[in-house]
Order: C-alpha cells, then sequence, then structure tokens
C-alpha cells in the first residue's frame, strides 16, 4: 500500500489536535496585563503539549520519509497513536484548568505515556515490513531517546503520585530532550 493517504490523514488529525488545544484558551478579562496572570497555567501547558504534538509530527514525518510502504497493520497502529495524540487537548485543558493538581498531571503522564507505547508500536510494525538492513532500520537503530522517553514519562506518573511538580519537570525534561534536533534520519536520508 502507498503510504500518501496515512501521512495526509496524520498530518490533518495533528493540525485539528492543535486547533483544538488552542481553542482552550480564552481572552483574559480586562485589558489589563495583569489579566494575563490567571491564565498562566493554561498558557503553560499549551505550551507543554504543542511542543509534544510537534514533536510527534516531526518524528511521524521523518519516519515516513524512509518508509516505502504501509500494510494493514501499519495503519492500525497510525490510528493507535493518533487516538492517543487526539486525547491530550482534553487532559492539557484538565492539568491548567485545575493548575497542575496531582491526579490531572498524573492523568497528563498517562496519555504521554500511552504517546510514547503507541508510537514505538508504529515504529515496531513499519520495521516488520521492512528489511532489517533498510533505510528504515538503520535510520531507527537501536531508538535510545525513544526508550528513554518512554521510562521518563513512566517515572513522572510515578513521582506524580508524591509530586505533581516533579513529574512536570520530567515531562519538559523529555520535550527539551526532542527539542534537540534527531540526527538519525537526516543522515540517512541526505545519502
Amino acid at each position: 500500500m502507498e503510504k500518501g493517504r496515512l501521512e495526509a490523514f496524520s498530518d490533518g488529525v495533528i493540525a485539528v489536535i492543535i486547533t483544538i488545544m488552542v481553542l482552550e484558551l480564552h481572552v483574559p478579562h480586562g485589558a489589563q496585563l495583569a489579566g494575563l496572570i490567571p491564565l498562566l497555567p493554561k498558557f503553560i501547558c499549551y505550551v507543554l503539549s504543542f511542543v509534544h504534538v510537534g514533536i510527534y509530527w516531526n518524528n511521524h514525518h521523518h519516519l515516513f520519509q524512509a518508509v516505502r510502504q504501509v500494510s494493514g497493520r501499519v495503519l492500525w497502529a497510525n490510528l493507535h497513536l493518533l487516538f492517543w495524540l487526539s486525547l491530550l487537548p482534553v487532559s492539557t485543558d484538565w492539568m491548567g484548568e485545575n493548575h497542575f493538581e496531582q491526579i490531572p498531571v498524573i492523568f497528563y503522564g498517562v496519555i504521554l505515556l500511552m504517546c510514547g507505547l503507541a508510537y514505538a508500536i508504529l515504529v515496531r510494525a513499519l520495521l516488520e515490513k521492512h528489511e532489517h538492513d533498510s533505510l528504515l532500520a538503520r535510520a531507527i537503530g537501536r531508538d535510545k531517546k525513544g526508550k528513554i522517553s518512554v521510562l521518563l514519562y513512566a517515572v513522572g506518573i510515578v513521582l506524580g503520585c508524591f509530586n505533581a511538580w516533579l513529574a512536570i519537570a520530567l515531562y519538559f525534561t523529555v520535550a527539551a530532550m526532542w527539542l534537540i534536533p534527531d540526527s538519525r534520519f537526516a543522515a540517512y536520508l541526505e545519502k
């Protein structure tokens, strides 16, 4: 199967996810700068989620640059990833609305963990469709960054049971870790 429809559909869903998240940011009351202060928790949550969604979009794009073909299993694995990404607006809004309270922060971490696991499942499904020495397999390599991300999300969930701010710090750490460009695909795609 060709990959074009999968990429186009995924790009559309991700664009809708970002749109839904920004619609949860409301205009401050009054014309004073002080009116922005109550919106700060929601804005911080929005930035964190926007970066995470952007990272998934960017990685998805690079991933599919190395893919030649997809299968029904890949289509379902991709939908699985999009399902978990589509829950980010709800968890983002809940966490921001409740000013980083424990349960919303843990729930947010669970969604991030599930996004990470779903992405790993998508990668595995794609690797099964390609030869072990394919461009895709060489670019993925051992995927240390992906595995570390999932581990940090899980640790963040556990830490969230004791201190929500430590969990938030780990979620930001994962985002920061991915903001450093991932050279794996660029190195292989330029050849």
